[in-house]
């Protein structure tokens, strides 16, 4: 979840929990985020993550609102280990295969393919090939069509993003077709994965 209104985000974030979410993220360029993660983390049915953690104090700030894992758009040693020592997992941002060796190698438990490739699934597959330890989890661009696609090719999660929470949607205050997409973007993953 990014966006530019607090309150939005976080009704927008209960229609999605409603839809049947259960893994949020809240990008750290979201006012009041940590209110938010904290208000989330509270629900144990929700593992809450923040997302856009830049810096080490982001990463510290977002554990200690309740953050279990910490999302960055690129790959920074330094946050993967200060998750490390916050016991909280490291989904830096990666697009090549180094990108995603050295991110495994500093220690992060999953790689966010972001943004995806022009090969789509198949780049996942291919990657996975010759790394499949790898725990790739490809985010911005991921939709109801494709997201089994990328779990048949061997992606380790999926992200919705601006396909669940789309910008009309949000302006409008319509919470209810969030909630409507997020029920039906869950049993879409739910189906591929009992194929």
């Amino acid at each position: 979840m990014r966006w530019s209104d607090a309150d939005v985000a976080g009704r927008a974030m209960d229609a999605a929990v409603r839809g049947g979410i259960r893994c949020v993220e809240f990008t750290m360029t979201t006012p009041d985020v940590l209110a938010l993660i904290a208000r989330f983390a509270a629900n144990p049915d929700l593992v809450v993550g923040a997302g856009t953690v830049l810096t080490v104090d982001q990463a510290r700030a977002a554990a200690d609102a309740g953050a279990r894992f910490l999302v960055s758009p690129v790959v920074d040693t330094s946050v993967i280990e200060e998750a490390h020592r916050l016991d909280v997992a490291a989904m830096p941002g990666t697009y090549s295969p180094t990108e995603m060796w050295e991110a495994h190698r500093a220690g992060a438990q999953l790689q966010k393919l972001f943004p995806i490739t022009a090969g789509g699934p198949e780049h996942v597959r291919s990657v996975l090939g010759p790394l499949p330890f790898l725990r790739i989890v490809p985010t911005n661009g991921v939709t109801i069509d494709n997201a089994a696609q990328y779990l048949a090719a061997g992606a380790y999660a999926v992200g919705f993003v601006r396909a669940l929470f789309e910008t009309d949607d949000m302006e409008h205050g319509r919470f209810d077709a969030i909630q409507a997409r997020a029920t039906a973007m869950v049993r879409a993953v739910g189906r591929s994965l009992s194929e």
